[in-house]
């Protein structure tokens, strides 16, 4: 006699409930390894794993031994003798680098793989999303800037101090021969009868009053504001939409304590607290991201929860509950998805404001002195605006677009996955 599964039979692991897809499977993969070379360099790498990438035809004899005998920690050799590369670098990961290699991952494997996975809502996404030509625009340009934040350190070292190469100008531009120290360019004479300093390509975008080149200052400051505006974001997204869904699940009282750990967390000035933290500690990029991604996430959890408390009510999350599906399943299939909508909104509207909020930081010389951020430059060069307005306009500039981009990128997403719009 066949039987009959009933609704109370369905096994909800054979439904996805707990067993492994394949991108669960990958993420499990790249978490073994993330944790096993975490614990590896943690615990073993006390300076850190150096990474060279050369050819036998590039770093030789003295050059070579000169290398290793400066070098601490192991090395990772990777000849690239085959594509005929001679590029040489050391990558010493510090925790906000794991911070930033996780923050990839969950970008990858909870946006870009879902889109991957269902090409047909990928494609109505792109439909909604394209209509904002301006979106559209500062997508790219972001995408840009967060290749080279993260490729161009790789193989650019710290800008050195060279007071005799000061305030030399952009390929563009001209000063008076009087600005710079000693004119790296060529000195010509104008139409007044003045000599001026042309621009040179060692330095494309000039120089600052210590001498550094402003390209480098800009590639390493790229990756600052990535690894701020992102980590944090993250990190304020995680908990935010963690205690706001399991506050509005719940209810009762749950919600009560949850939501007023809310408020007294609210009441806690994040901004004074790194004040106070840098007077007993060195500030530190580290510390600044956890202390704004562990203290920041209470707007995030009440938009949330107030999104999730409309969810809660719907039939199929009641279906769900009657079928005997525990409540972390409801909340993780159920609950989670049906307000990612809200979430994504809120996190590309969220990075501009971290952005801006370390290079003010910066700015006033309370971060780290030792990272090159564009608010540390934009403050070395704001005493010469008459003499090199170069110094503080051009990282300006990209601190004005890259903010201006995520402003514009976030109200795109936010029309894009909004279902109530549909195809105008």
């Amino acid at each position: 006699m066949a039987t009959q599964d009933t609704f109370r039979d369905i096994n909800w692991d054979d439904m996805g409930g707990v067993g492994l897809s394949g991108t669960g499977k990958q993420m499990l993969a790249f978490a073994a390894l993330y944790l096993g070379v975490l614990a590896y360099d943690g615990l073993l790498l006390q300076d850190g794993l150096n990474v060279l990438l050369l050819s036998p035809l590039g770093m030789e004899g003295s050059a070579l031994g000169q290398f290793v005998a400066n070098t601490t920690g192991p090395t990772l050799w990777i000849p690239f003798e085959a594509v005929g590369l001679d590029f040489t670098f050391t990558w010493d990961f510090s925790g906000t680098d794991w911070l930033f290699i996780v923050t990839v991952a969950v970008g990858y494997f909870y946006g870009v793989k879902p889109l991957q996975n269902n090409p047909r809502l990928a494609a109505n996404y792109w439909r909604q999303f394209k209509k904002n030509r301006a979106a559209v625009v500062s997508a790219i340009y972001l995408a840009i800037i967060f290749v080279i934040g993260i490729v161009g350190p790789l193989f650019l070292q710290s800008p050195e101090i060279q007071p005799l190469e000061a305030y030399q100008p952009p390929v563009f531009m001209t000063v008076p021969n009087t600005v710079p120290i000693s004119c790296l360019g060529d000195v010509a004479t104008n139409a007044a009868g003045t000599q001026v300093c042309q621009g040179t390509w060692a330095y494309p975008l000039g120089t600052t009053g210590e001498g550094q080149g402003i390209l480098k200052l800009l590639v390493l400051g790229m990756r600052v504001s990535m690894q701020v505006g992102l980590i944090t974001m993250l990190l304020v997204i995680t908990l935010g939409s963690l205690v706001g869904t399991t506050a509005a699940y719940f209810g009762g009282y749950v919600d009560e304590v949850l939501m007023r750990y809310v408020d007294l967390q609210a009441s806690v000035p994040s901004f004074f607290l790194f004040l106070i933290l840098s007077y007993f500690f060195e500030p530190t990029l580290f510390m600044l991201i956890a202390l704004f991604g562990l203290l920041g996430w209470e707007g995030t959890a009440r938009l949330v929860r107030s999104e999730a408390l409309q969810r809660t009510e719907e039939e199929y999350v009641r279906a769900a509950e009657n079928a005997g599906a525990s409540d972390g399943w409801v909340i993780r299939r159920h609950i989670l998805p049906n307000v990612s909508n809200t979430i994504i909104t809120n996190a590309s509207l969220l990075i501009p404001g971290y952005i801006l909020f370390e290079a003010a930081l910066a700015f006033l010389g309370v971060t780290d002195p030792g990272i090159a951020s564009w608010g540390k430059t934009i403050s070395a060069g704001r005493g010469d605006l008459a003499n090199a307005p170069w110094i503080a306009t051009i990282p300006g500039i990209f601190l004005f677009f890259t903010i201006l981009g995520f402003n514009f990128l976030g109200d795109a997403l936010g029309d894009a996955l909004d279902p109530r719009r549909g195809d105008t």
